[in-house]
């Protein structure tokens, strides 16, 4: 492994951890992130061309020199295709080698959960970053395998009254929303005013989504909102399908076609309905990755036998329906209770003055750990010890007494991946340092 020296800004770091650990050659980027590469292109080795795009760019000119004609070159299914970086939500990225078969076995569950397209007049959009495999995979391409058009738009900062007015100029109809998303977009007063017709499907993932955040989506998009569950490693082998099975909300849905998906003990022992444990899909799996990039040790690590370990934690019910714990390292230990985060957070959310919330454990010398909430409030909400005692009063109406957040902090904005998932783990790291308001 090559480290990069401190004192590079965070994008750098990214872009520049990803080039040098994947040895890539040539890089395809627009005018502002080819210049990025260029300030560090002295530490990447590997890279020999830098095509940028636009107005003027190299790619225009290598395109107009190309042939009209080409030969594919035969692979077999287990055959290297792609590298996909993991989000680095618990530390740095891993590079997840996929092989040429995972598009077909995509195909079952993306067509669950957008209900059996292609149909006439469907056209997809996602504010997902499609370097994630979330909006890779689940959405762009399974779309252009069936011809169906896809939007190409993202702002460089969501904007929930852009989305929904976006939505309807172009009259998207079916859509991959993100929670973190959902959650702004039902900030907005009024959404039907700029968004007035439904669509026809939309999927959610990466994150749980709350029993009130359903309910809300269904009105307001006029559909159900089906979930899903994959990940970078072994991406959308659980799915919802509101036409076939009633939708459970929270609940991630069934293990799609294709797929076996288990909860397992530490030891990689099938544990029965309601048990938590890890959850775990057995290999073989047409969109299970074949190695970690250049780390063998860590593609070890991933398995107990021949389950491959999500690092999410979770039960299935008597009827084969998923329900997201947390990552199992994100799981809080208080008083000799094991406590998710999701269940929490998706409480505080119900609460109206939280537009977000994300939930960790704090050392504690009585308890082990306690639980801390971090509260982005919404706007024209003003913090204080009272909104405080009444979140706290919120949960405790709801939730066990041992779950209920004894420390909450106000702040302006919470840590996330560029795919909209909270990063705990910085929030256990810098905390006690963020922006409280």
């Amino acid at each position: 492994m090559r480290f990069l020296p401190p004192g590079d800004s965070y994008e750098e770091i990214c872009a520049a951890f990803r080039l040098l650990d994947s040895g890539a050659k040539v890089l395809i980027a627009d005018p502002a992130n080819a210049g990025k590469v260029e300030a560090i292109r002295d530490r990447l080795p590997d890279l020999t061309d830098i095509i940028v795009t636009g107005p003027g760019g190299s790619w225009d000119r290598l395109l107009e020199r190309a042939s009209d004609s080409f030969t594919p070159r035969a692979t077999a299914a287990a055959d290297p295709c792609l590298l996909i970086y993991t989000s680095g939500t618990t530390g740095p990225p891993k590079g997840a080698l996929h092989a040429h078969r995972t598009m077909l076995g995509h195909m079952p569950g993306n067509e669950f959960l957008h209900e059996f397209f292609p149909r006439p007049g469907d056209f997809f959009w996602t504010p997902a970053d499609w370097a994630w495999i979330g909006a890779l995979m689940d959405l762009v391409m399974p779309a252009w395998f069936h011809g169906t058009p896809v939007l190409a738009f993202r702002a460089s900062k969501f904007d929930p009254e852009q989305a929904f007015a976006m939505m309807a100029a172009q009259g998207i109809r079916n859509a991959f929303l993100p929670p973190t998303a959902l959650k702004l977009m039902r900030q907005v007063e009024d959404p039907k005013r700029l968004f007035p017709d439904p669509l026809r499907t939309c999927f959610t993932g990466g994150e749980p989504m709350g029993e009130d955040l359903f309910a809300w989506g269904q009105e307001v998009l006029g559909c159900a909102i089906n979930e899903g569950y994959g990940q970078t490693e072994c991406n959308l082998v659980v799915a919802n399908c509101a036409s076939l099975y009633p939708v459970r909300p929270g609940s991630m849905g069934r293990a799609a076609p294709g797929h076996r998906v288990a909860i397992v003990d530490d030891s990689g022992n099938e544990m029965p309905p309601g048990e938590m444990g890890q959850i775990a899909i057995r290999r073989p799996d047409p969109v299970m990755m074949l190695e970690y990039w250049r780390n063998p040790a860590a593609s070890r690590d991933k398995f107990i036998g021949d389950w491959l370990l999500s690092g999410d934690t979770g039960h299935r019910d008597e009827d084969g329906y998923f329900w997201f714990g947390g990552r199992a390292d994100d799981v809080i230990t208080s008083a000799g209770y094991r406590i998710g985060p999701g269940e929490i957070e998706d409480c505080l959310m119900r609460h109206p003055a939280i537009g977000l919330a994300a939930v960790i454990g704090v050392p504690d010398k009585l308890r082990t750990e306690i639980v801390k909430a971090f509260v982005v409030l919404k706007p024209g909400i003003a913090p204080s010890e009272a909104l405080k005692s009444e979140i706290q009063d919120a949960v405790k109406a709801r939730l066990a007494a041992h779950e209920y957040p004894r420390l909450i902090d106000f702040v302006d904005a919470l840590p996330m991946t560029a795919t909209g998932k909270i990063k705990r783990a910085e929030l256990r790291r810098t905390g006690a340092t963020m922006g409280i308001i």
